[in-house]
């Protein structure tokens, strides 16, 4: 169903009246970030359809409230997939939310982010225009840089009405492959593996064991399997594992406390015991922390580490949800608001309160 026109409408009447609105698809990632200072919700439930899907060439479009399982299954059934194992949280999830949230799965640091298999978007702004950015192909390189904007942009920038995206075939062969080594251990055998070319597809490591997933040819995924001398677990048990990571079904992530999430470069050393528990996943550049933390402390280590941290549910009060941007970062997302959002209507606030 095509309901372009009466998003449109809503937008601009929210424009001339300068109401803020709260943007919302399938709500399956309606816990991430802050909530938007905005009353009125731009409900995009009901705009699908999978508008084209070019097997050959490699990529699918599809209206932003198209269902995430529709686009999987009708790519799964030509043998492919989105490369970067998008999570859902819900069954609910919508193509578009997938998008502007920005998350990826397990496949992320060895498929690339959402971001980079992102070729156009067609949006409106926060004055109601219908606008168009990237194309079909790496190649149609005019706006490409703006539909990349938008990935992990939650709404604030534009509402999101078409995404073209790029597919890549199913893998060969797959094979999940775990081993008992501490966090300290699993991080060094990580860093050697990425300086060869390996067919690891995705690495995560619960505090006790690493566990690998392997995918490529048939030949290349059984001689590396065979080669770290590893548990290889049975598919059903290995693909439920990387499934239930992806959704935070496993054990780890059970119960109510604060989930902090840390993106760091690779190679960094092990979370300080102080923090607790860590569960890392892509390879240890996402990690995983539970609990009431001390915020600030937790932000100084990530920061000294190149990177930053999150809180990504439940977060407890007082603590601010997206770490302090510099200023000059601050000041350019202001400009982008304001370019694409004059009046500030578009999940104002979702990532802080001047944006």
């Amino acid at each position: 169903m095509d309901r372009s026109d009466e998003i449109q409408q809503q937008v601009v009447a929210a424009f001339e009246s300068r109401t803020p609105l709260a943007i919302r698809g399938g709500g399956s990632k309606d816990f991430y970030g802050r909530r938007p200072a905005a009353a009125t919700v731009l409900e995009l439930r009901g705009h699908q359809g999978i508008l084209e899907y070019e097997p050959r060439e490699l990529f699918l479009r599809a209206r932003a409230g198209t269902p995430l399982r529709e686009i999987e299954t009708t790519l799964a059934e030509r043998g492919q997939m989105l490369a970067f194992e998008p999570p859902y949280f819900s069954p609910h999830a919508t193509f578009g939310g997938c998008v502007a949230s920005g998350l990826a799965g397990p496949r992320r640091p060895y498929a690339g982010a959402v971001r980079d298999h992102v070729l156009g978007v067609r949006l409106l702004n926060g004055r109601g225009e219908d606008l168009r950015f990237g194309g079909k192909v790496m190649k149609n390189v005019a706006g490409y840089d703006v539909s990349r904007l938008l990935v992990g942009s939650l709404g604030s920038l534009g509402v999101l009405l078409e995404i073209t995206c790029k597919v890549l075939p199913l893998p060969a062969s797959t094979c999940s492959v775990a081993l008992d080594l501490s966090t300290g251990d699993a991080l060094e055998q990580l860093a050697t593996w990425s300086l060869r070319a390996t067919p690891i597809s995705a690495a995560a490591h619960d505090g006790e064991r690493l566990y690998l997933r392997l995918a490529g040819a048939t030949s290349r995924v059984r001689n590396f399997a065979a080669s770290v001398a590893g548990e290889v677990l049975e598919d059903e048990t290995g693909n439920r594992f990387w499934e239930d990571l992806r959704e935070q079904r496993l054990p780890f992530f059970a119960g109510d406390a604060p989930l902090w999430r840390l993106a760091l470069p690779a190679g960094r050393p092990p979370t300080p015991d102080a923090f607790g528990p860590a569960f890392l996943d892509w390879g240890g550049q996402q990690r995983w922390l539970r609990g009431p933390l001390d915020a600030q402390a937790l932000r100084a280590w990530a920061a000294a580490q190149g990177g930053h941290a999150t809180v990504f549910r439940n977060a407890q009060q007082g603590v601010e949800i997206f770490p302090d941007f510099p200023p000059a970062l601050l000041a350019l997302q202001q400009r982008l608001k304001a370019a694409f959002d004059p009046a500030g209507i578009l999940n104002p606030g979702r990532f802080k309160p001047s944006l």
